[in-house]
């Protein structure tokens, strides 16, 4: 399963700033248009409404960086995808409660954990 655009953008500006706050319309900007668009909050204004601006007040907030950490977040990501499917598919925890009582369930878990490692082996091993 993909990384949700929405999630991408907000780990990735969380990830370069801390508690930035902002809003867009309609669709995540996961490009420079739509991040151009985003409405950046600024302060409170009188009637204790979010008072936004849509020039960026954050230099650390560029889209270049911001796409470059979207991409690194996706890498990271992906690289687990072998820990997501080996989690769906491993013995569950009942079957290791009892396992640690019974040799013959013990050996029954092992090889289905030996099984699942097999099935989605870790990148690069």
């Amino acid at each position: 399963m993909a990384l949700q655009n929405h999630l991408k953008f907000s780990r990735a500006m969380n990830s370069l700033k801390l508690d930035v706050e902002y809003s867009y319309r309609d669709d995540p900007p996961v490009t420079e248009e739509l991040f151009n668009q985003i409405d950046w909050h600024v302060g409170v204004n009188e009637n204790q409404t979010a008072k936004t601006t849509k020039d960026n007040p954050h230099s650390e907030l560029t889209w270049e960086k911001v796409s470059a950490e979207m991409d690194k977040i996706v890498a990271e990501y992906d690289a687990q995808d072998y820990a997501r499917k080996r989690k769906e598919e491993y013995p569950s925890i009942e079957s290791l409660v009892v396992a640690l009582y019974d040799s013959d369930d013990k050996a029954a878990v092992d090889e289905k954990r030996a099984a699942v490692k097999l099935k989605y082996p870790k990148p690069g091993a």
